[in-house]
């Protein structure tokens, strides 16, 4: 089978197109849910997620606990006041 020129360049810039998005894209994968790295995940871009509280409602204790010790703290006060 005899291709012409344009056809030989048209197939070259095609394969020239998939083999540059396939390098574009990495070998990730996903399986069983997973996202896999790819190849250069050495060379990627750090994320950096600082450590935090696990729990949901976290700061909604911590708020309520100091809500509390002001509570505690104002009634101390006042009581201090009346008694003296």
């Amino acid at each position: 089978m005899h291709l012409s020129r344009s056809s030989k360049w048209a197939r070259a810039i095609l394969l020239g197109c998939g083999l540059l998005s396939l390098a574009a894209t990495g070998c990730q994968t996903n399986i069983g849910g997973q996202t896999m790295p790819s190849a250069y995940y050495l060379r990627d871009d750090v994320q950096y997620f600082p450590l935090g509280p696990e729990d949901k409602i976290y700061n909604e204790r911590k708020a309520l606990a100091e809500y509390k010790i002001q509570q505690q703290a104002v009634r101390e006060g006042l009581n201090e006041e009346r008694n003296p």
